[in-house]
């Protein structure tokens, strides 16, 4: 929200009340309490009819610190608050003739107190951003409205990422972002996912802590700040450092919680009946049976809205003209290997049974008169679940557990993003603060459901909104996307986003919801859903069953459905350091790159975990340009060898694309390219790449709950690579890349093409590979 008209001017009924000097300091309880004065204080005469703003600083984690801004101290907050890891006791704080200052770890943050007002964050000696005289202020609206506006510096060369799941350019200088989610497709300025936190390629991170509408100015309103601003009378912003942008995320998520970690069988992939499709149980098993027969892999069944009868949304009932045997029609779907989902939404249409029964409870939300909210969009008639009732949530979850009973794994919780701010809540929640909020509420009841019925590292959704703290609930997938080239770049960005704002795990709808992709962009769409941490063929009006669209599509899809089934065991092992360290699954080339100046503008490309760069085609004739950093990389398929440091221009068939291991990797492939879910340690080919004379790197191999399986340990010296291997009775091959033939190996057998197999083994092996 922009309040200046260029450099010196006030915008035309606005009134800016901004901190120009400290006049005291006091530490209480941890914290650093400065109260800064609107207007110079020259004598006693200018105590009188002025402003003081309320400035407290403190640290709720190492390396964290939180800077609340306040106005008028007595308005009653009637929350909702987001879900923050309790504050400890990490301040120190000092004082001395030119400033206070309270330090976290390597971050402090120091408090001018001379004449002119001044906050500057320091890492360790260096200055990373802070705010300058005026930048804090309270602010006022000629028609009543009040807000408290930050600005933060920006520095030359600094670029600004996260936000949420944003669609515009991935780097958001230059953009006016306002947290408030909307169903605004993938093609608009508008996001299911607004998250208001960012964070800088100079390894630092910025989260206002308020469930509410934050409106940002991106070096937009004034190029060299990032201005945030909420309405009300207090503000609360945290600074966290890095130094790097992993460690940024790893606190970011420290604070606002981890991801949980999917189940393996969600790796897979998934098939939907698509969005307004006619199916019934034939259709679905002619999809089923269409996958085996052309030796496709399927691990998902999805069945979208239509599984429950038109108008009757959500009422959790199976439609009996269409299904009139769920039970048993479940039983025969997971016989064949599969885990189902279903479609649910938290409005409830005035046909559903759930409608009258959610009036007569008080489970539906209400109007400031008492009557139920409800509108005719979506559904005529539509209340929505007011999940700020406890026993409206307990209702809710009972029908869910049923339908887990019958044998559903999973809910595609679709929607959250419409909800009004004309309504009461049962607990007295301030209904603007709830509109972002009330999806961390709707996807909470669902997953914990879930974890209470299959347990815990078994529960998955496929969520569609998000806040702060929805990343513990994944997977979220991108929303409504078209089928062409621009959506697919504009879905990656979205995703890279995501990431950048402590999401460990995403998807999107492979070849696009709306319309019907051509089958070059399908083809081309596959590759990149596959190599996505999540894979789902979804869409609008039409079925996504492969071969509707040509037979390559087919052979595209069995290709890389088992290439990922085969990447498991390196996925997964990512995935467990997504739950555990907050970094996702697919990143942006900056967080594994960020010394690389060349990295941070970089939106086509991504890092599938550490060790495997991916950068999807967007054309219909192939040609692809793309970035590998400094050092030797190995293509997968090809097993090409090429020097990075420079920008690549080539052209891909269908059956592959750009697919680089990073040089120093022990690369992980499964013995098993048929499901996402095996014993990914027993026969696993451990592909060692490029490994540098002294360098040391380590692979771990988990089982499918996250547990250690297999360690293995490489380090080079010369013309030998030597291997420690801890694990208990499993058998593993080492394979070697961009280093020289095998001439021989101590500790295991060399098979004719140069693969040392070590058998099964408990305890420790130690290995040494000699090179020619």
């Amino acid at each position: 929200m922009k309040f200046t008209d260029g450099n010196w001017l006030v915008r035309e009924g606005f009134t800016i009340s901004g901190a120009v000097q400290a006049y005291d300091f006091v530490a209480s309880n941890n914290a650093l309490i400065a109260s800064a004065s609107t207007t110079p204080i020259r004598g006693r005469g200018d105590m009188i009819n002025t402003t003081l703003l309320t400035v407290k600083f403190h640290s709720p984690l190492p390396g964290v610190i939180g800077v609340k801004l306040i106005h008028f101290d007595g308005v009653v907050d009637h929350g909702p608050s987001f879900e923050l890891a309790p504050s400890g006791d990490h301040a120190v704080i000092t004082e001395n003739d030119e400033y206070a200052e309270l330090k976290s770890g390597d971050l402090s943050v120091r408090i001018n107190k001379g004449e002119k007002w001044s906050v500057d964050f320091f890492r360790g000696s260096k200055r990373i951003t802070g705010s300058t005289a005026k930048s804090m202020a309270h602010v006022s609206e000629a028609g009543g409205s009040t807000y408290m506006r930050e600005e933060l510096d920006l520095g030359v060369g600094e670029w600004v990422y996260g936000l949420g799941e944003r669609f515009t350019s991935f780097v958001k200088n230059g953009q006016v972002v306002d947290i408030w989610n909307k169903d605004g497709g993938t093609s608009s300025e508008q996001a299911y996912k607004n998250i208001p936190f960012y964070i800088t390629n100079k390894g630092y991170g910025v989260f206002v802590n308020d469930p509410g509408a934050v409106s940002y100015e991106v070096a937009s309103e004034k190029v060299k700040k990032v201005q945030f601003s909420v309405p009300g009378e207090s503000l609360e912003y945290f600074v966290i450092d890095g130094p790097e942008p992993k460690d940024v995320l790893k606190k970011y998520t420290d604070l606002t919680g981890k991801p949980a970690l999917p189940p393996a069988w969600t790796f897979g992939l998934w098939l939907t009946t698509s969005f307004t499709t006619n199916y019934d149980e034939a259709t679905v098993n002619s999809f089923v049976d269409g996958m085996a027969e052309r030796d496709l892999p399927l691990h998902v069944f999805h069945f979208d809205c239509f599984w429950m009868k038109g108008f009757h949304w959500t009422d959790f009932k199976w439609d009996e003209e269409v299904f009139p045997d769920p039970v048993g029609m479940l039983t025969r779907l997971k016989e064949k290997g599969l885990k189902i989902c279903v479609w649910i939404n938290p409005y409830i249409g005035q046909r559903s049974r759930l409608f009258e029964e959610g009036k007569q409870n008080g489970y539906l939300m209400k109007k400031p008169n008492g009557d139920v909210y409800q509108v005719n969009l979506w559904q005529p008639g539509m209340a929505l679940v007011d999940f700020t009732n406890p026993e409206a949530c307990e209702w809710f979850a009972g029908y869910l557990r049923e339908l887990v009973d019958m044998g559903v794994d999973s809910f595609k919780t679709d929607f959250g993003e419409r909800i009004p701010t004309d309504v009461v809540y049962y607990d007295g929640s301030d209904p603007v603060k709830m509109h972002n909020y009330y999806t961390y509420l709707y996807n909470k009841v669902v997953f914990e459901v879930l974890e209470e019925k299959l347990g815990k590292n078994e529960a998955a959704l496929f969520a569609r909104s998000a806040t702060v703290g929805g990343q513990k609930f994944p997977v979220h997938w991108g929303g409504d996307c078209y089928a062409d080239y621009e959506s697919m770049s504009e879905s990656l960005r979205g995703g890279l986003s995501l990431g950048m704002s402590g999401f460990g795990f995403w998807s999107h709808d492979i070849g696009g919801f709306e319309n019907t992709a051509p089958a070059h962009v399908f083809k081309r769409w596959l590759q990149f859903g596959l190599l996505s941490s999540h894979s789902r063929l979804h869409g609008s009006t039409s079925y996504r069953v492969p071969w509707l669209y040509d037979d390559e599509a087919v052979d595209v899809t069995r290709y890389f459905t088992k290439l990922k089934c085969q990447l498991m065991p390196y996925l997964f092992d990512t995935a467990v350091e997504a739950s555990e360290a907050g970094v996702p699954g697919m990143r942006s080339m900056l967080l594994e790159f960020p010394n690389d100046p060349a990295s941070e503008m970089l939106d086509r490309q991504y890092m599938l975990g550490d060790s495997l760069l991916v950068a999807p085609v967007f054309s219909e004739d192939g040609e692809v340009s793309y970035y590998l950093p400094e050092g030797t990389w190995t293509h997968l398929l090809s097993g090409e060898t090429v020097e990075g440091g420079k920008w690549r221009k080539e052209t891909y068939d269908f059956m592959s694309l750009p697919l680089f291991v990073r040089q120093n990797s022990i690369l992980a492939l499964g013995a098993n390219d048929l499901r996402p879910d095996y014993d990914f340690a027993d026969g696993v080919d451990l592909g060692l790449y490029s490994l540098q004379e002294g360098v040391q790197v380590t692979r771990t191999v988990r089982n499918v709950n996250g547990e250690t399986d297999l360690t293995v340990t490489a380090v080079r010296e010369g013309s030998k690579v030597s291997l420690n291997a801890e694990g208990a009775g499993k058998a593993f091959k080492v394979s070697l890349h961009g280093m020289g033939e095998t001439q021989s190996a101590e500790g295991g057998n060399l098979n004719n093409n140069g693969i040392i197999e070590v058998p099964a083994f408990s305890g420790q092996v130690e290995l040494q590979i000699t090179l020619k």
